[in-house]
């Protein structure tokens, strides 16, 4: 008999709430998944799914039914919707609660395409912006994502709801500067830093090799070690009077050049 949870004392609904904690996540090696499109996003890119709570008041009948043909029963536990009103971090979270195994990739098991296309993160610092920056990715369909030296969590909930899922869609590194940088050099892939300090306009730029764009925090902007580490230094001309773009905006922006510069076929 499927188990029904109607009590915010129940010690599972405890730990979803306890998963809104980075320590807390890292400590479990489990992330809360919310909302129908990322949780099947996670689905079909393999994530391991360890339990996933429903409330059937909420979900649409069609979801329900494809989630339980999906996923075990003893995988499967039903909640109440004032239980599931308590727990959701969001609104609108579609009646599902998953809770997964992050996946953590290594340089090693990157399968990269035969003109790569590359995003590397410095200190990320906001989940909003780094959410942004991976659904870009994903529109994108770059090779994959790395985060050097991060100051949130790749798997923030803040970071999968922005990103609608696509934290689990794309190839992610986390690693350090260093370690990108060596990677960068032995795979032949041209870096590209964002620097207000640059001459050069990104569209002045030939983007239809092997590349990387290399985006610093919006406070900071990049290290000294990618400012002298990277290949080229680039910028977005601005017409205004402020000197710099939101980063998930700026990235677009040059991700997007790249695009049009190799006819869109990547």
């Amino acid at each position: 008999m499927a188990e029904i949870i109607t009590s915010l004392q129940n010690t599972k609904i405890k730990n979803i709430i306890k998963l809104e904690k980075t320590a807390e996540r890292k400590a479990q090696n489990l992330t809360k998944i919310e909302g129908l499109r990322e949780f099947f996003i996670a689905l079909e890119a393999g994530i391991e799914v360890k339990t996933v709570f429903i409330c059937s008041e909420i979900i649409d009948e069609k979801s329900k039914t494809k989630i339980e043909k999906s996923i075990h029963n003893s995988n499967i536990i039903y909640i109440t919707k004032a239980v599931f009103e308590k727990v959701a971090y969001r609104e609108n979270s579609d009646g599902i609660i998953g809770l997964v195994t992050p996946k953590e990739l290594k340089f090693s098991q990157i399968k990269l395409s035969a003109n790569p296309l590359i995003i590397i993160l410095e200190s990320v610092e906001k989940p909003g912006n780094l959410g942004a920056i991976l659904r870009t990715a994903d529109a994108a369909k770059v090779d994959a994502v790395i985060i050097c030296d991060p100051k949130t969590d790749t798997y923030n909930p803040n970071t999968i709801r922005s990103s609608v899922g696509c934290v689990f869609a794309n190839q992610v590194v986390v690693c350090t500067t260093d370690e990108a940088i060596v990677w960068l050099r032995k795979n032949n892939i041209r870096s590209y830093a964002a620097a207000l300090t640059s001459k050069q306009h990104y569209h002045q730029m030939n983007l239809s090799g092997s590349v990387a764009f290399v985006m610093g925090t919006e406070a900071l902007g990049l290290s000294e070690k990618w400012l002298k580490g990277a290949d080229e230094q680039i910028k977005i001309p601005m017409a205004g009077k402020i000197d710099s773009l939101n980063v998930s905006t700026s990235c677009a922006i040059l991700v997007f050049e790249a695009m049009r510069q190799r006819g869109f076929n990547h």
